[in-house]
Formats: structure tokens, C-alpha cells, sequence
């Protein structure tokens, strides 16, 4: 039998999601139907394609603990062409904290709970108990592979497995993007004005920051529907400024949301509106 395959087949018993992974650690498609990409999955292979095999047939999402599945005829090819055996540390609930360098491993050595490690070609993977979202380059150096993600397998490693710590799971904690002065197009004015007092223009952009602060889920389409409330009650006229502008975009940019993504929704309002 392919010693891959062995190795693959002694992980699934033990209840780790396993896969072909090519010498150049790409994941191997599993199916003749599925060579280069054929079957519309997208490169990245975190999107397998419409497939007729064994379905997902390559990629993180195909990693099974299956034995008939791992020994199927559709999957012998992709066998023959692995260099490595991969797992899906997320569908073992294991998070990954890829390590490339001398300098990552000494911070992870500074400021993470010691865990089970395993050496790489390169550096090290620190392995915690726990599934988390994986993310590429959270610091120099340094990957989450977990949910949605492939690791290769490089043995057992040495230390005990620990918990996956606060400090990790906030390496992926996507932080706001710095509020920067923008110019935006405002409306030109000569529409009938409906502030009577400065009052009530700056109530309107109030609220619509405080609606945009409290947006729970949905912010790019709470971002949008503010930006074309206040256009529409208060963008035509002339009275709207690049001061009240850069208030909403500065609220959108503390929820996350970059300048390019609050311009588009702008221009998109004004174009809704006819402005």
C-alpha cells in the first residue's frame, strides 16, 4: 500500500480529516475528472467545484476520516501523485499556529502558552486544543490554519496539547481601519432646503452615526442604507458638507469598513437617488 495512504488511513482512526497533499503542498485533485482544476474549483481550493466523483473530491473541504472513501478507486490517482499527507486541523478541533522564522517562533515563545510543537522545513507548528477561523500572515511570520484550512502533516510533534488560548484567537480579531480624511462628491445644491435650523442636520448625522456604531451584523448594507437616508433627507440642498461626510465615514471605518467600500456606498446612494 502507498505509504501515504498508510499514513493517512492511522490519522482518520484516530479522527483526524486527511488528504493528499502534492511534494510542492498543494492538495492533490482525487479524481481524473477534477486535473487542473477542471471541474470549476477555484484555485485556492477553498471552493471545491461542482463535481460528479466522490464530492468535495480535493482541497481542505474533501479531508475525510472515511477509510472507504481515503481507499476508493476515484481517489487512487491522487495517491500515486501525493508527495505529503495533509489534515484539516479545524475538523479535528486543532487550530495551527504556523511559525516560518526564528523571530515568530521566539515571539511565540514570549508571549503563547507552551503546547505540543512540531518542526517544520522552515520553523514550527504550535498545535492547540480548539477550532478557530484560519487566517495567512496575522503577524510577520506567522498563520492560523485551522477551519477552512489544510496543514501538512509532519508527525506527532512533542509536548502536551493545551488549550487554544484568548491570545491566538485574537491574532484574527480584524482591528478598524484608521480613520482617514476623505473627499466625497456632495450634492450641488438648489434643491429646497429643509433645514430651518443647524439643529437639525446635525441631529440627522447623529443618529445616522449612532445607527452605523450599533450595527450588530449586515455593516456594509447598514453602511449603504445610512449613507442613502441621509443623502436623501439632507443631500440636496447644498447644506451637507465634507465635514458631515467624513463623520459617517469615520464611523463606518471603526466598524471595519474600508474608504474604498465607503465611497462606493456614497456614490451608489447618490446614484440610487438621482443626485
Amino acid at each position: 500500500m502507498n505509504t501515504h495512504l498508510t499514513t493517512a488511513l492511522q490519522l482518520a482512526t484516530a479522527g483526524v480529516p486527511v488528504m493528499p497533499l502534492s511534494a510542492d503542498k498543494r492538495p492533490v485533485a482525487n479524481c481524473p475528472a477534477c486535473t487542473n482544476l477542471a471541474c470549476g474549483a477555484r484555485p485556492n481550493m477553498k471552493t471545491p467545484g461542482p463535481c460528479t466523483c466522490l464530492a468535495p473530491c480535493h482541497g481542505w473541504a474533501a479531508a475525510t476520516t472515511n477509510p472507504a472513501t481515503l481507499t476508493a478507486p476515484a481517489w487512487a490517482s491522487a495517491w500515486r501523485q501525493a508527495g505529503a499527507v495533509a489534515y484539516h486541523p479545524g475538523g479535528a478541533g486543532l487550530t495551527v499556529v504556523d511559525l516560518d522564522h526564528a523571530d515568530a517562533i521566539a515571539w511565540a515563545r514570549r508571549e503563547l502558552p507552551a503546547t505540543r510543537i512540531v518542526p517544520t522545513t522552515r520553523g514550527e507548528h504550535w498545535i492547540y486544543l480548539g477550532a478557530m477561523p484560519s487566517a495567512n500572515a496575522v503577524r510577520d511570520g506567522v498563520d492560523i490554519k485551522s477551519a477552512m484550512s489544510y496543514a501538512r502533516w509532519l508527525g506527532p510533534g512533542t509536548g502536551t496539547m493545551t488549550d487554544l488560548p484568548d491570545a491566538v484567537r485574537a491574532l484574527t480579531v480584524k482591528k478598524p481601519s484608521p480613520v482617514r480624511p476623505v473627499t466625497v462628491p456632495l450634492a450641488a445644491g438648489g434643491g429646497e432646503c429643509r433645514h430651518r435650523t443647524p439643529s437639525y442636520l446635525e441631529r440627522g448625522i447623529t443618529m445616522a452615526e449612532q445607527r452605523i456604531r450599533e450595527a450588530a451584523g449586515g455593516v456594509h448594507a447598514t453602511v449603504y442604507r445610512t449613507f442613502l437616508a441621509v443623502l436623501s433627507a439632507h443631500g440636496r440642498c447644498g447644506c451637507l458638507t465634507d465635514a458631515h461626510a467624513a463623520r459617517l465615514f469615520g464611523a463606518a471605518q471603526a466598524k471595519g469598513e474600508t474608504v474604498r467600500h465607503c465611497a462606493d456606498a456614497w456614490s451608489n446612494a447618490r446614484t440610487a437617488l438621482g443626485m
